[in-house]
């Protein structure tokens, strides 16, 4: 027996082993389902359901929706797939995917590949994290549930896309501290598919681009991530971001990840541990100086009131 899956990501989907199931066309049945799926670890009460599933009819009717919803839930599943027919628990005041049906979604899965490497930095992920993360983003065909606008689906969506940009920028890091740079490249420019004024993700793919040697494109990030800024935010690059291209302007950046004493790796010889530690130096005093000319500015200020 295949196992029922349900794609949520981009077009509702759904499917017996590779056969789509149909008679399931119907949009409240559908939505039925993708609620239910999104929160699949405790029941729902069928009128606090009705109420968020259909908010713009009255009680009464948003009840009605959900009964017929139901019926041709079920009815679809035992006329066409017994096996699945008991996908739902359901008595006269709850419901909930029933955890036994064996019922897979691309969300619940994308979540918890999640789960696995949240609050771990990029930099710090095992092979075998990173291997995991690379075929968990591609679960992401593209935003939840798209063309649908209800507000429970709309903050549904926020979430995952929050959680889909955390697990590529974890990606970007991974690949900098292992020099794979055109891996991080690649999952920088689809951050910014989404997200095209993510400063930090600029930010990054300038220091990508010029690991890998082209320099040209690393002051090109850098323009549009200005012009991005400025398009979207109507405000300039920070601090942090104009000495990144400072740095690669003066073809000096300093890649931190190749210094840091990673015992796996040969150690750099003195004569480079000492340059490496001069151009830390460098950006200390440029921070410093920096931080200096703004609090002479507060004080300025505040010495005029």
């Amino acid at each position: 027996m295949g196992k029922l899956k349900v794609c949520l990501f981009g077009k509702f989907r759904v499917y017996d082993a590779e056969t789509a199931v149909p008679g399931l066309e119907a949009k409240r049945t559908q939505e039925l389902i993708s609620y239910l799926l999104l929160q699949p670890d405790r029941p729902h009460a069928r009128e606090s359901l009705a109420n968020t599933l259909w908010d713009d009819q009255s009680t009464a009717q948003s009840k009605k929706h959900l009964r017929q919803s139901l019926w041709q839930l079920q009815s679809t599943l035992e006329t066409h797939f017994p096996n699945h027919k008991n996908l739902l628990l359901v008595d006269s005041e709850w419901l909930q995917i029933d955890p036994a049906s064996g019922v897979i979604s691309d969300v619940n899965i994308f979540e918890q590949g999640f789960a696995t490497v949240r609050g771990v930095p990029g930099r710090d992920l095992s092979q075998y994290q990173y291997e995991t993360l690379t075929q968990i983003v591609d679960l992401y065909q593209g935003d939840l549930l798209e063309g649908w606008y209800q507000d429970w689906c709309l903050f549904q969506r926020e979430r995952l896309q929050n959680m889909y940009l955390a697990m590529l920028d974890k990606l970007m890091g991974f690949c900098e501290a292992h020099q794979a740079y055109e891996d991080g490249i690649y999952y920088g420019s689809r951050i910014l598919s989404i997200d095209r004024a993510r400063e930090r993700t600029h930010r990054r793919l300038m220091r990508l681009y010029f690991l890998a040697g082209d320099r040209t494109a690393a002051l090109r990030q850098y323009q549009r991530c200005v012009f991005a800024l400025e398009d979207e935010l109507g405000v300039l690059p920070a601090y942090s971001t104009k000495q990144v291209y400072e740095q690669i302007k003066a073809d000096n950046l300093i890649d931190v990840f190749s210094i840091s004493l990673n015992s796996t790796r040969q150690m750099p010889s003195l004569p480079e541990t000492l340059l490496h530690l001069k151009q830390i130096q460098d950006l200390l005093i440029q921070f410093h100086t920096h931080i200096h000319h703004q609090i002479q500015i507060v004080e300025d200020f505040l010495n005029h009131q």
